[in-house]
């Protein structure tokens, strides 16, 4: 597969990309006290297109619309949806990614790579006029997210793998809550 040298090391993520091994561990919607650990399997489906080229005056981006929904195992709704972009700043050497799932969340991204990296990190924090989380109000009071980073690395050429963190202040605890997914996809398209 010849990949688009203009994306850098998003390159590899264009097409569709499927995979039913994924790892949910989120507060508890079971039982009253939410910070018992809820654990759910998933199924997940990501499609990432091309931009062409995003000029900002001087800088040029390249990058890729994307949008992912997730299902539990056995289940025919997605408990989980998000739109957004992944960009490269060759330049810089930065990949900035932004998106928003549907619950007044919107996170914007970014860390160092190489052109030709086969594995890359990314992280945001609140508060940052850089990489920063921006939350509803709701969300603020009960569930504020602080921090945020994601792990994606490609064993080969149609593997996907990624681990990402959601670090939460919920209402009435002190400690941060450690929401994490992790998924291994396959490449089904393109």
């Amino acid at each position: 597969m010849k990949l688009d040298a203009n994306l850098g090391p998003l390159a590899p993520l264009l097409g569709t990309w499927e995979g039913s091994k994924g790892t949910d561990l989120a507060p508890s919607d079971e039982v009253e006290d939410d910070r018992e650990l809820a654990t759910s399997k998933y199924r997940e489906r990501m499609v990432f297109e091309p931009t062409g080229r995003v000029d900002n005056h001087e800088q040029q981006l390249y990058g890729l619309r994307y949008s992912t929904k997730a299902w539990r195992l056995g289940a025919d709704d997605p408990f989980h949806e998000e739109l957004g972009y992944w960009m490269w700043d060759a330049a810089s050497k930065l990949v900035i990614r932004c998106f928003m799932p549907p619950r007044g969340l919107t996170v914007l991204a970014g860390g160092a790579a190489e052109p030709d990296a086969r594995s890359f990190a990314l992280e945001a924090k609140a508060g940052s006029e850089t990489f920063g989380i921006c939350s509803s109000p709701f969300l603020i009071g009960e569930f504020k997210t602080v921090r945020y980073t994601l792990n994606v690395d490609f064993p080969d050429e149609n593997t996907l793998h990624y681990e990402e963190h959601t670090w939460l202040q919920m209402k009435g605890r002190k400690e941060l809550f450690d929401h994490s997914d992790q998924n291994t996809l396959k490449r089904v398209e393109g």
